[in-house]
């Protein structure tokens, strides 16, 4: 095999990303930009030079003698991989996907593989790789080496400048009013990402943890305990609930209870990664960060700081860091969850629960139940067969290879199985209605994608997600021996479509708890208090 220059093979790899890594981006780019007429043409085909250049000069500072291969054969892999998403999902890979990937346990990521990944990491990936490790390469000496660098640098710069400054107008409005295109660049945007993960992670001085809330104490001096449960949902949208006026009997059950339904409710961030963490802190949406939230108290510590009894269940992948301080349960192997089949079930994390509340006769109880929900995309999955009312459904998760009535089909029994597992837990709050004041909340985390516009899944940046990943379902439920002196239920009923969002939940659930502290904003608890 001839040898080639290290400057070729690198000209040679960007280009190849360019050309097959990077279909998510161009169509996203003619959506803007459609082909009516040869200036625009000759701008999509200018794009596509700047872009090669970028890449290019990304490389070149990227690779040196000894690390060009390992750089390129790493870069092919995870450029490969991130087509498959970027293409069949329209995901962007930023630096909260990292996280989400990060934090993504062995069960999720087998919901992932197909047949269609495989042959795109293998042609996009495994045999682009395997010519590069196998191409000889010519080395020049050290200093040619730096000036046939230094060179190409400056020509492809040069390059870029000129070809941008030739279609002015094209490039003005596309730097400023379409900045969000350049999140599909592979592998640019993701290299990018990782860096700015890793500064997050790793970068700057090391922080010490912060307690919040020390000044917290019960607000009253009522003999009745509280018994609050909630339910942290996952990846329902709430349009595809029937209780807010979803076509489809989604809510069959709720729709008999004295529920409080929330019509107009917003989520934190459109992944579990983001919006978990922040539901329990502190910072509304505006202000949070994924570090300062792992070094700061949460609502979590508050309650146990007053005595509460804190527990976590969990049938997802975790606690994303919010119960690192809090007992906690992971319910997805059949360890500790009795119901399980082809996957261990939401309704199996109440099995030991009034054991649970047996077992601490002092003190409020706070339970919160992490579900799996409507974890897609094998959305089938997230449900027993007995709950396939809709159909047919979607038997796969390469979503784009099933109509959207079979996606939407297979979303609306996940939804079904949701409700009765709410169901079963209000059932199990009305058994415990004497002993104390009871309370279930439930809010999902984030909504979904189910192929509106070309899109999938979730996790978009949150200015650019559509209304289906943020608009999420909200209930309430209060049993009978809820003081209506302290709280009013009527009033509480009147503004249920007002709107809120997930900074409301941590103030609600310190009203809920009756507690006091200079960190509760009654302005932002969503329940009417009596004085």
């Amino acid at each position: 095999m001839k040898k080639i220059s290290p400057s070729t093979l690198i000209i040679i790899t960007a280009i190849f990303f360019v050309i097959f890594n990077n279909i998510a981006f161009f169509q996203e780019v003619l959506t803007h930009y459609p082909l009516t007429g040869i200036t625009t043409t000759l701008f999509i085909v200018s794009l596509a030079v700047v872009f090669s250049c970028v890449n290019i000069i990304i490389l070149a500072l990227l690779c040196y003698r000894y690390t060009i291969k390992p750089v390129l054969i790493t870069l092919l892999l995870l450029s490969a991989a991130c087509a498959y998403f970027m293409d069949s999902y329209h995901v962007i890979i930023d630096d909260v996907m990292i996280d989400n990937i990060l934090k993504t346990d062995t069960a999720e990521a087998f919901d992932l593989l197909s047949i269609k990944q495989f042959l795109y990491v293998l042609f996009l990936g495994v045999l682009p790789a395997i010519w590069v490790y196998r191409v000889p390469i010519s080395h020049p000496p050290l200093k040619k080496a730096i000036l046939s660098k230094t060179l190409l640098i400056g020509a492809l710069l040069l390059i870029a400048v000129i070809t941008i400054l030739s279609l002015g107008g094209f490039y003005a409005s596309f730097f400023r009013e379409h900045k969000a295109l350049r999140n599909y660049a592979n592998p640019s945007y993701y290299i990018y990402s990782v860096g700015k993960y890793l500064s997050e992670q790793f970068g700057g001085e090391t922080q010490i943890f912060t307690p919040i809330g020390l000044d917290a104490q019960i607000r009253s001096a009522d003999p009745d305990r509280e018994l609050i449960i909630f339910i942290v949902g996952e990846t329902a949208r709430a349009d595809h609930f029937s209780l807010n006026g979803y076509d489809k009997k989604t809510n069959p059950r709720l729709e008999k209870e004295n529920i409080i339904n929330f019509d107009n409710v917003w989520s934190c961030g459109t992944s579990t990664a983001i919006s978990v963490p922040c539901i329990f802190s502190l910072d509304g949406r505006a202000d949070y960060s994924r570090n300062k939230a792992r070094m700061t108290g949460n609502l979590l510590d508050v309650a146990q700081h007053v005595g509460a009894n804190v527990l976590w269940l969990d049938n997802n992948s975790s606690s994303k860091g919010v119960a690192d301080r809090s007992k906690y349960q992971s319910y997805k192997t059949p360890e500790n969850n009795p119901i399980c089949d082809s996957e261990c079930r939401d309704v199996g994390m109440l099995a030991h629960l009034q054991a649970y509340i047996d077992s601490h006769p002092t003190g409020d109880i706070f339970i919160i139940l992490h579900q799996m929900g409507n974890h897609g995309p094998a959305y089938y999955k997230r449900y027993p067969k007995e709950f396939e009312k809709f159909t047919p459904v979607c038997q796969s998760n390469q979503l784009e290879q099933c109509s959207r009535e079979e996606i939407n089909n297979a979303y609306d029994n996940a939804i079904l199985y949701t409700d009765f597992f709410l169901s079963e837990t209000i059932k199990l709050l009305k058994r415990n209605n004497n002993d104390f004041e009871a309370a279930l909340l439930y809010v999902s985390d984030h909504g979904e994608s189910l192929g509106e516009n070309g899109l999938y899944l979730h996790g978009l940046p949150y200015m650019l997600a559509p209304d289906s990943q943020k608009h999420v379902p909200m209930l309430m439920w209060f049993g009978d021996n809820f003081d209506s002196n302290e709280v009013d239920l009527d009033l509480l009923k009147q503004k249920s479509s007002q709107k809120y969002t997930h900074d409301n939940i941590f103030h609600t659930i310190l009203g809920l708890l009756e507690i006091n502290s200079e960190i509760y904003d009654p302005a932002l608890d969503i329940i009417p208090h009596h004085d």
